[in-house]
This record gives structure tokens, sequence and C-alpha cells, in this order.
């Protein structure tokens, strides 16, 4: 029995293969199959040319992302059906173009991207009971990520790690270590950071850490370039003071054209300021005497009088003691007379005097005339201007009313040097230079300076689309004349030799017996057109024997007669 089944089933598959390959070959013969498969291709492809061109243009949305913040976004797009992308690498999150803007809007909403930098939300889900060095780690950490988020919100930093090494006090001065700090930056494509935004990063960390000095901040990008000055480089100008070279040399190049713009004309009129700033800083304190004055201009600052009197009269004399404590009044000493006179003629003699004694002593103290001054200088002085200004000719009409143009005279020159030197505060101390020229300018043709059409952005926005649809049409064209016009037209001339269409009557044979012959449905197309071109060849001959006829007459009655007779 099993061999009999397995035989049953051998046959059964050979009647399906004996089918199938049947089938196969009713398809092969139909032209109408390979026009459906060429049609549905050529369909197939023009459609998936539409959605290409249709297809909407994919912008970053977010870059860089981490795998927690990556996933919780996808989920959003998701959720909100809307299409999305990974450029290569995976690095960037790409959405269609028109919403970018909309969705930053609606995710932000949500709180997403969250970020992966932690803050001092870390110190808020501390255990109980860690250690003091736990705590310190936390309050580092928190510290770093607070600052990552900080620097992150610039505008070219794409993101930003902080590594923070933190100081060491210590009794001994030797012992201690200060606080240092360094920076990872990873900036967007395209973009970099002027030295005054490094500085003012450098500046941040600094004021954020304790006993961290700008020194100790170090600055890398995402290539490996070192964006801080290392320490002991110094350069004459940091960008500060360039910015404020270049505003101060705006500012009077700006004063200049505007005071000759009403005179000359905005267009014919140029002027380059070059100035020279000193931005040391100084501090300078001086004290000086000056000269005595007179005694009635001096100011007295202190003065003593002392006097010294001595009369004979008037003053205590003497020994002290009893008689030098008697008023004065007669002298009690007896008169003295005269040597060797008698004493009757003698006169008495008055007692001598002693001469009077005055000393005056005056001290007089004036005060010294000493002045201090205590100067501190203003840093970015401005030490030399140097002005160069250039003056267009002046367009003129001459008697023919032709435009000519014509240099200016030496005073309206003279005016125009004057109106400069106020304008720029010229000062011969300071070694200023101005130089203004005449000369004529060369006229630009306004063309020249356009832009081309065809260079327009607006023109690129509107012909990408536009030509990805041309593409698809010319692509349809192509399967169009290449692919499904030839199988149309071998379906067309197989279709007129169908079984359904009605029968033809097809003379066939070289013979003169022009016998008729159907065509049968299982004629194929060779023999029909076999018996076509037959077909065609007896109609010539018959043609060509009428012409024959109807040009000799006799020669075909006489070959007729000839047949005729044999057939007798």
């Amino acid at each position: 029995m099993n061999h009999s089944a397995t035989e049953a089933n051998r046959q059964s598959n050979t009647v399906n293969t004996a089918g199938l390959e049947q089938w196969l070959t009713k398809l092969r013969g139909n032209p109408l199959v390979p026009l459906l498969v060429a049609g549905a291709a050529v369909i197939a492809i023009i459609i998936a040319l539409l959605m290409w061109a249709g297809s909407p243009e994919y912008r970053v949305l977010y870059s860089n992302l981490s795998e927690a913040d990556g996933g919780r976004i996808i989920a959003e797009l998701d959720r909100q059906q809307i299409p999305y992308q990974f450029s290569t690498g995976g690095q960037n999150l790409l959405v269609p173009s028109d919403q970018v803007h909309s969705l930053r809007l609606r995710l932000a909403e949500q709180g997403l991207p969250q970020g992966s930098n932690v803050g001092f939300s870390l110190m808020d889900n501390q255990a109980f009971g860690i250690s003091q060095f736990a705590e310190q780690v936390n309050f580092q950490r928190a510290l770093e990520g607070e600052l990552s988020s900080s620097i992150e919100s610039l505008g070219p930093v794409a993101s930003a790690r902080v590594h923070l090494a933190m100081a060491k006090p210590s009794v001994f001065i030797r012992d201690s270590k200060p606080a240092k700090a360094s920076v990872v930056l990873n900036l967007h494509p395209g973009r970099a950071l002027g030295e005054g935004q490094v500085n003012a990063i450098i500046h941040m960390i600094s004021s954020s850490v304790p006993e961290l000095i700008t020194e100790n901040v170090t600055l890398v990008d995402q290539h490996g370039n070192l964006l801080s000055r290392p320490q002991g480089m110094t350069s004459d100008l940091d960008g500060t003071q360039l910015s404020y070279i270049e505003e101060v040399e705006r500012s009077y190049q700006q004063r200049i054209e505007r005071i000759l713009a009403p005179i000359l004309g905005a267009q014919n009129v140029r002027a380059q300021v070059a100035a020279q700033l000193d931005f040391s800083s100084r501090e300078e304190t001086s004290e000086r005497y000056g000269p005595n004055q007179a005694p009635n201009q001096a100011a007295v600052r202190s003065a003593q009088h002392s006097a010294s009197y001595t009369d004979g009269e008037g003053l205590i004399q003497g020994i002290p003691g009893a008689l030098s404590n008697v008023p004065p009044g007669v002298a009690p000493s007896p008169i003295e007379l005269q040597p060797n006179a008698e004493a009757d003629d003698a006169e008495p003699v008055e007692p001598r005097q002693p001469p009077s004694q005055q000393n005056i002593d005056n001290v007089i103290n004036y005060e010294v005339d000493r002045n201090i001054a205590h100067i501190q200088y203003r840093r970015g002085q401005i030490k030399r201007l140097s002005v160069a200004v250039v003056v267009n000719y002046r367009e003129q009409l001459d008697e023919n009313g032709v435009l000519s143009r014509e240099p200016l005279s030496d005073t309206e020159l003279d005016h125009i040097s004057r109106l400069v030197r106020q304008a720029m505060g010229y000062s011969d101390t300071r070694g200023d230079q101005l130089e203004v020229v005449n000369s004529p300018f060369i006229e630009l043709d306004s063309s020249e300076l356009e832009q081309p059409w065809w260079e327009s952005a607006l023109v690129h926005q509107l012909l990408l689309p536009l030509g990805r649809y041309l593409l698809v049409g010319l692509a349809a064209l192509l399967l169009y004349f290449l692919i499904v016009r030839p199988l149309l037209r071998r379906y067309t001339n197989a279709a007129r030799t169908t079984p359904e269409q009605p029968r033809l009557h097809v003379q066939v044979g070289d013979d003169d017996s022009g016998t008729e012959s159907e065509l049968t449905p299982g004629d194929t197309y060779e023999k029909v057109q076999q018996r076509r071109r037959k077909a065609h060849t007896h109609e010539q001959h018959v043609k060509r024997l009428q012409e024959m006829a109807k040009d000799d007459p006799r020669m075909v009655a006489m070959i007729i007669r000839s047949w005729m007779d044999k057939n007798e």
C-alpha cells in the first residue's frame, strides 16, 4: 500500500508540474503578461520617485543626546506620529524642517531633553548618615554639573565637561594646595570662541569655585586645542582691548564721514583712522616745595617774643637782704666830698647811675610751601591718531551739458582739512597726523555688484523641489518609450490575430488556384505573417498580369488559347 501511495503522489506531482509548465507556457505565449508586468513596474517606480520628490527636507532637532533623553524624545515623536531620522553615526536626530521649532517648544514644555548634567538637585536625595567624604564628593559633582550647564547655555558651545580639583587648606602654607579646574568644550560645527568669550568662561568658573584663580583654569576644545592662555604667556593686547581699539577707530571714522557727507555726499568721501592707545596702568605721587615768600604773604605757624630791660633807678639792686627790700628813696649813705677840699667849701656830688640795658628776642616759624599730588592715569588713553581722508572729484556740467569731473580747489581742501581736525580733536602735543587727498573714485557698474539670479538662495529653494519633479517626469518618459511603448505595440499587433477577432480569409499558395484558408486558433503569429507574405506576392502577380493584359491583349489571348489547346 505504501508503494501504491508513493506512486500516486509521484503521479500527482508529475501532473501538477506538467500543469504548471503548461500554464507558464501559456503566459509566455500571451503578449499581455509582459505588458502588465512592465506597466506595474513602471507605475511602482514612478510612485517611488514621486514619494522621493515630495519627501520633506530633514534638519537637526537635537544632537549629542544621551541615551535616556533620546529614548524619551523618540517615544514622544512616535506618540505624535511625527517622522524622524538619524544621521550617519546616530549622533543627530532629524525631523522635517517645517516642524523643528514647534517640536523644540513642545518638547521643552515637557522638560525634554533633561540633560545628563547633574546639579545641586543631587543633594536633595542624600541618605541619612552619609559620611563627610561622600557629601563632599556629591557637592563637587553638583558644582561641576551646574558649571557645565551654565557653559552649555552659550551659543557656540554644544556640550561641556568640567573637572574640579578642590582646594586643600592646611595650617602650614607650604602644604596648602590651591583649587584648579579643567574644562573640555564641544563646539558646534563651524563655530569658534573668541578670546573675550574664553576669558568670560574662565572668570565665570574662577568666581564660582572658592580659592580658584584664573591662571589655574584650563580650557580645551574637542580637537585638543588649548583655548586658555598658559601661565606666564602674555600678549600685548587681548581680545577686549582689540575690540576697544576698533570701536574707537570706528567712532572717529563715523564722525569724519558724517561731517563731510552733507558737503560732499556720502559716496564721495572715505576715511580711515588708526588709533594708538595706552593700556598701561600707572600711578604717580609728587611732593613739591615752593620758594620762601614775603613775610606779609607767608602763613605764620608759630611766634615767640621775649624782652629784657635793665635800668639804674627803676630796678632793685644790691645784695639780697634787708637793704634790698627797702623802698626807693634818698640814699642813706653820707655825702661824698671832693678830696683835698675843705669841708665848708665842698659841694655835694651826685652818685653815678649805671647805664640802662634792653634785650628783645622774637622767634617766628612760617609754614613751608609744599604741594603733594597723587595722579592715577586712566587706561586706554589715546596716544596718537592718524587719519587719512580721500575725497572724490566733483561732478559738474560744462557748457555743452556734458557731465565732467573736476578736482577740488586748494581752498576747499583747506576747509575740509580744518573740519576734519575739529572732528577728530587734532592735537600737536600727541603728534596726530592728518592727510586729505583729492582723487577720482573708480565707478563700479551696478550690474557687477548685483548677485546673479541663479545664485540667489530663494531661487535655489524653488528650483530644488521643481528639479525633483522634473527628474521624475523625465524618468517616466524614458520608461514609457523604452519599455511600455514597445510592449504595447507588440501586444496591439498580436491582438489583431487573437481568436476573439473575426476570422480572416487569406489566399495562400503560389499557384493559380487561389485557394483560401481560414485562420485557426492554433496558428501562431509567425505562420500568419508567412501566409500574409505569400498572399501579398500572389496579389502582385495578379496585378502584373492585369497590366500586361491591358497593354498587350493579343498576347494574353494567344497564351489562353495555348492553355485551352493543351487541355483538349
